[in-house]
């Protein structure tokens, strides 16, 4: 993939080696998208800093900072709280749906689940955002 001045960067966050690297390929079938990639939330915290993310893919189930803790500190950071977010979780409740969305994710989408679900996740929180 080419890197240029029309490259978005997503910062995909997901404790899941196996997960990530599916998402990451659903990411790299889209264009002009530069994919970084974190472990943990506390993972995620370090790079955030290292460059201008126009997303933030996130697990909430991890082992350190949790993806909720993590959106609720992008949130309410006035450097970060531009950046739109989407969960992607095997937490499958309303509850829980409405809590994400509640603290600021653009969607909220639930394992398993189908490429074009997040393709078009993506697409439209870039679009919402004017990105």
């Amino acid at each position: 993939m080419r890197k240029d001045v029309t490259t978005k960067s997503i910062l995909l966050v997901e404790d899941s080696a196996t997960t990530r690297a599916l998402i990451r390929a659903i990411i790299d079938e889209m264009d002009d998208f530069n994919t970084v990639e974190a472990g943990s939330g506390f993972e995620a915290l370090k790079l955030l800093p290292t460059q201008e993310f126009n997303l933030v893919i996130t697990d909430v189930n991890m082992p350190d900072i949790n993806g909720l803790e993590l959106i609720n500190f992008i949130k309410n950071n006035p450097r970060y709280k531009h950046i739109p977010l989407i969960i992607v979780s095997t937490e499958r409740s309303e509850e829980d749906r409405k809590r994400g969305i509640a603290l600021g994710a653009m969607a909220y989408i639930t394992k398993p689940f189908k490429a074009h679900e997040l393709q078009e996740a993506i697409k439209q929180a870039i679009t919402d955002e004017g990105i």
